[in-house]
């Protein structure tokens, strides 16, 4: 039977810049065709997250209009039905589900918005389905071909999702470039077949080293760094395609590079929001699931840090002082 009743819930919030707390609420009773989800581990997308928390965008972005306060971060969540309601057919208390929604204890969410996820896969590995599927969306536009070759800047947790996809879809030679070592042997364990720790503008040779001379006829750059993108048109191959798959708080900064007249570059974007009938949310979780619980795309080690919620300032606080050795960051609402 339904539970019809409100429930006591927490959840983070963001109160202003750089101001998080943990707080109380009240859900209401779950209507016909929602679940009542008991949330076991949620995901901070750290880039987001941080670009959020610590304002780092301009005046009239989509992202100012976007930031208002209260905010409630997050929207990588797994947990177990407790509840549904009387049109739900399809689920029922006691499945496992990922469904998108801010960091919570407890979420009342639409049936048909949830992802049931395959017995074997843990909760641990299954929360990185809504980073994989952003991810996806960038190797979508890269368009992929077997044995092609790509650059991927940034081996943070859209760039590790890039890494897995390129794989996936039989890319031969998968550059990895980026600052910080650790992030690198992660990309190694996703499939990368070159690494560079290096800044990206001093990093031609290397790229080149990395695809027998050649450059890449792929390059995404998935750092949200603004900094970046001028950078990326020059290491792409002639008639290559450059994507945009770092969502930046200052596009004011980015610009065109002679590169794309001269070299006849694509550039092209991706977004979580790129959306289709065919690839869509649910589309692209149940391949990631698949590919997960098969070992086709290989999660082991990317969480590096457990929190407690009530610790969410010091979560927070980890994630913008120590980049160099944090990647997975996980909110466990059952500690």
């Amino acid at each position: 039977m339904p539970n019809a009743s409100q429930t006591a819930a927490q959840r983070l919030v963001f109160t202003g810049k750089q101001a998080v707390q943990l707080e109380n609420h009240e859900l209401p009773p779950i209507a016909e065709n929602e679940v009542r989800i008991r949330t076991h581990v949620s995901l901070m997308s750290i880039g987001t997250e941080n670009i959020v928390f610590n304002r780092l965008f301009d005046p009239g972005t989509h992202w100012d209009n976007w930031v208002k306060y209260p905010f409630y971060p997050g929207y990588c969540n797994v947990g177990t039905i407790e509840a549904a309601g009387a049109a739900v057919t399809t689920l029922k208390p006691g499945d496992r589900v990922a469904y998108r929604s801010g960091h919570t204890s407890h979420a009342n969410v639409n049936a048909a918005s949830c992802y049931p996820i395959p017995d074997g896969l843990d909760f641990e590995k299954a929360v990185w389905f809504a980073l994989a599927k952003i991810a996806f969306h960038g190797a979508k536009v890269a368009e992929y071909r077997l044995g092609d070759s790509v650059l991927i800047i940034g081996a943070g947790p859209i760039g590790q999702m890039s890494v897995r996809w390129a794989r996936a879809a039989g890319a031969a030679a998968i550059i990895v470039a980026d600052g910080l070592s650790s992030r690198l042997c992660m990309a190694q364990a996703g499939g990368a077949t070159a690494t560079i720790a290096n800044t990206i503008e001093a990093a031609r040779e290397e790229v080149l080293a990395g695809n027998g001379g050649q450059l890449p006829r792929l390059v995404i750059d998935s750092t949200g760094n603004a900094a970046v993108f001028a950078a990326a048109q020059g290491l792409a191959a002639q008639y290559g395609r450059v994507v945009v798959l770092g969502d930046t708080g200052r596009p004011g900064q980015q610009h065109l590079t002679p590169d794309v007249i001269t070299r006849g570059l694509t550039i092209v974007g991706a977004h979580d929001c790129h959306n289709t009938p065919e690839w869509n949310e649910a589309s692209i979780t149940r391949l990631f699931f698949t590919l997960a619980s098969s070992g086709r795309f290989a999660l082991d080690g990317l969480n590096t840090h457990v929190f407690k919620p009530a610790d969410c300032e010091e979560a927070y606080a980890v994630a913008n002082r120590d980049r160099a050795h944090t990647m997975g960051i996980l909110f466990n609402w059952s500690l």
